[in-house]
Formats: structure tokens, C-alpha cells, sequence
């Protein structure tokens, strides 16, 4: 960033300017859905506590479980960092504004900008704390003081699952006398979207390979 642009962060050294993409799941999300069910696709929503038990009406398991993975596959290396954020009415904010330390954050979107944000590890709090959002209405709006003037639409929470490195690795469950591969794809973080397509693509490589090399056997 020029000199003149850094002006307006006077709390700040150096900055940088570019040019991105911002991915709003709330329409992503339903989108990917749409696709899965034109070529045929299926969603059948059950608990699932027991992979074995799962394995005796399938192929192939893909294990996309999240956090859940630490209860459903004993993988005690995922854990949570909780984020909170406040979805804000500032529709003459267009671009977004984004603090080295990932921690602060005002991003515009389609129906409201999201403003935070918190990334505390280990922490399974789902409730909104109300000391987190003035923290968080505090540090932005040092980074954009129009900010003061918007109107707060919402608070949230959610948990992102993370994991030291994101597990793409497969193995295989012994049901019955056959091998069904499991392909675990999980431990993204914060980097769930950005990740999504290549982690992806990489399971499925490792699920062709198990198929191959051990095909599915009769199931009785």
C-alpha cells in the first residue's frame, strides 16, 4: 500500500492491496447441493456413532466428519478454535479490510458485511460472549471508524474443526470378512472453503486407488 493509503491505518507499518474472491457459504453451500442432486446424488440425514456398523450397508466410506472425527474415529488431534463474529448493515463499505494477525477482520458481502473476530483453541463455547463482541466492534472500528454508524444485524459462533496438518489419508474397516476403504478428509480449520476442492479431489484419488486395488466384495 502507498504511503497515502497507509494514512488511513496510522496504528500500522505496512500494509498490502489485492485483489480476491470472497465465497458467501450461505449461497455456496445450497449450490453444491443443487449439483449433487442433478447427476443423481443423495442426502440421507442420520447420526452416525459407529463406522463399522455404517460399513455394513457400503462400499466405501469417506469420513468428512469435522470435529466430530475426534468422538467418531478417536482422532484426539482435532480440536476446536472458536470464532466468533457480528453480521453488521454497511452497504458503502465495498472492500475488505483484513489485520496482520487474522484476529480482525470487516469483510462486505451480498446481504451485510461480517465484522471479527476470535480464534480461541480449545475452546467448545457455542454461546455468543458479549465481552468478545465489543471487543470485536472495538477493533474495527479503529480499522474503519465509519463502522460506529452500522447497525448490528447478528451475532454467531461456530467451531472450526482443526487439526495440527488437515488428515487426507485412508484406511480400511474389516466388516464381515471384507476390507471397505475409508478415506478420512478433515481438520481444515479455517481453511475449510479455500481447501475444499483440492483435499477433495485428493480423497477421491486415494478412494479410486483402494477400489482398484481391492474391489468391492459381495456383500451377504
Amino acid at each position: 500500500m502507498t504511503d497515502r493509503e497507509m494514512k488511513r491505518f496510522p496504528n500500522h507499518k505496512f500494509g498490502q492491496a489485492f485483489t480476491t474472491l470472497k465465497c458467501e457459504c450461505l449461497s455456496y453451500l445450497p449450490w453444491l447441493e443443487k449439483r449433487l442432486r442433478a447427476v443423481g446424488g443423495q442426502i440421507i440425514r442420520e447420526k452416525v456413532t459407529d463406522l463399522h456398523k455404517l460399513a455394513l450397508n457400503y462400499d466405501a466410506i469417506m469420513n468428512c466428519s469435522g470435529l466430530g472425527s475426534r468422538f467418531l474415529v478417536n482422532d484426539e488431534e482435532v480440536y476446536p478454535v472458536r470464532g466468533q463474529m457480528l453480521k453488521v448493515s454497511a452497504p458503502w463499505l465495498k472492500n475488505f479490510i483484513r489485520d496482520g494477525d487474522g484476529n480482525t477482520y470487516i469483510y462486505p458481502g451480498i446481504r451485510y458485511v461480517s465484522i471479527g473476530g476470535t480464534r480461541q483453541a480449545n475452546d467448545w463455547r457455542l454461546e455468543v460472549d458479549e465481552e468478545d463482541s465489543e471487543g470485536i466492534l472495538e477493533r474495527c472500528c479503529r480499522l474503519e471508524p465509519s463502522l460506529r454508524a452500522a447497525q448490528v444485524m447478528g451475532e454467531w459462533v461456530g467451531l472450526r474443526p482443526s487439526r495440527a496438518n488437515p488428515r487426507v489419508e485412508r484406511q480400511y474397516l474389516h466388516v464381515q470378512g471384507r476390507q471397505v476403504p475409508l478415506v478420512h478428509n478433515h481438520g481444515h480449520g479455517s481453511c475449510g472453503v479455500t481447501l475444499s476442492w483440492g483435499t477433495a479431489l485428493d480423497a477421491l484419488e486415494l478412494l479410486r486407488q483402494s477400489l482398484f486395488e481391492k474391489p468391492p466384495q459381495a456383500r451377504l
